[in-house]
């Protein structure tokens, strides 16, 4: 186990890896990733992933998934039309919006 160092100096431990299935990670110390931050321009898509611990930036595949997100895919249907997973979906969207909500027409509008 390791600590990340804060940039006010607090440490919080870490496992060095994440479920890929399993990978290990490398933390960069504290001075390089500082260093880096300040060469990107303080730009987060300009940092390099090899200075990046954990990038919680993109959805594009440089971190592991969760184990429920892995487990999400394999109960997912994968039907176009009428699918559960839609459904869940849709239900979670109004759960947060708290009000009932309705999709229709092509793919990607709603009304």
């Amino acid at each position: 186990m390791s600590n990340v160092k804060f940039y006010k100096g607090g440490d919080i431990p870490l496992e060095l890896h994440k479920v890929r299935v399993v990978q290990k990670l490398h933390l960069v110390p504290i001075e390089r990733r500082l260093l880096a931050t300040k060469e990107a321009g303080y730009n987060t898509f300009r940092l390099s992933t090899k200075d990046v611990f954990l990038d919680m930036l993109t959805d594009s595949g440089t971190n592991a998934m969760s184990d429920n997100q892995i487990a999400a895919m394999f109960q997912a249907d994968d039907a176009y039309a009428g699918s559960q997973s839609f459904d869940r979906y849709q239900k979670a969207v109004e759960d947060v919006l708290g009000k009932k909500i309705s999709f229709t027409g092509s793919p990607g509008t709603c009304g």
